[in-house]
């Protein structure tokens, strides 16, 4: 019997383990149906994402350094202004005037001071953002070429692969093929067989050809005429040899042609 945190307990472990094959599973229909020609792309895609962010950063840096600049200028001219008016005024007699101008431009130049000391804190964030882009840009560049590289040899792996499989195929059909051929080859050899006893048969008289049906009596007739035509052989072997044997030659007028016996 098992106490409530051990049911607690065996219940975590095998939803663990559960949940560590699916995890499993998952992984290995997903590298099945991954592409690294694909994933190189998209990697590829989303790092000329990255680089375009850094220059528009850099675009970005480059109007605000501009916009510094132009904001210094016209308080340059605006402070320019107020010196030549203090001029005027202290030309003209009036040292208040003239002091009111010198006053106002003082504060212009600390205007100018905190515009100058943005514009080079701008101008070394433009020359960092400068730096990391031409950095990243060259190892996009790198990664393009190495992807390149790796679709390429992935493609030729890939029809490699793809060739042993055919040849694979054509070996296992060869194989059926020749196992097929083995087994034509066989009845062909069995049904010559069958056809040479057949014909051994039928000219033995085993057989009847139905081809050529004859009868009973025609056939015992054939056979007397093949026995008489044998004894006819036998009696004209017998003759031959008994022309030549010694006791015909030794007959008067054997040697002598047209000779006559007494």
């Amino acid at each position: 019997m098992l106490y409530p945190y051990e049911e607690g307990r065996v219940v975590a472990g095998t939803l663990s383990r559960i949940s560590a094959i699916i995890q499993a599973k998952i992984n290995r229909l997903l590298n099945r149906a991954e592409d690294p020609r694909e994933t190189l792309d998209l990697s590829y895609e989303k790092q000329l994402e990255s680089l375009q962010k850094v220059r528009r950063s850099v675009a970005d840096v480059a109007t605000a350094k501009k916009r510094i600049e132009l904001q210094a200028q016209q308080l340059q001219q605006q402070a320019d202004k107020l010196q030549q008016q203090a001029k005027q005024a202290l030309a003209l007699g009036n040292e208040d005037l003239a002091r009111e101008a010198l006053t106002r431009r003082a504060a212009l130049g600390e205007q100018l001071k905190d515009l100058e000391s943005q514009h080079e804190q701008v101008s070394e964030q433009q020359e960092r953002l400068v730096q990391t882009s031409q950095r990243l840009q060259s190892e996009v560049e790198q990664f393009r070429t190495r992807k390149e590289t790796l679709k390429a040899s992935y493609t030729a792996a890939e029809a490699q692969t793809q060739v042993g499989e055919a040849i694979t195929g054509i070996s296992k059909s060869l194989g059926a093929a020749g196992g097929a051929m083995q087994r034509a080859q066989d009845k062909i050899a069995e049904m010559q067989a069958r056809a040479g006893a057949m014909d051994e048969l039928l000219s033995s008289g085993a057989l009847t050809d139905l081809s050529q049906p004859v009868d009973d009596i025609q056939a015992q007739l054939d056979k007397i005429s093949s026995t008489s035509k044998v004894e006819d052989e036998m009696a004209a072997l017998r003759a031959e040899l008994a022309a030549e044997s010694p006791a015909a030659a030794l007959q008067p007028g054997a040697d002598e042609p047209g000779g006559a016996n007494p």
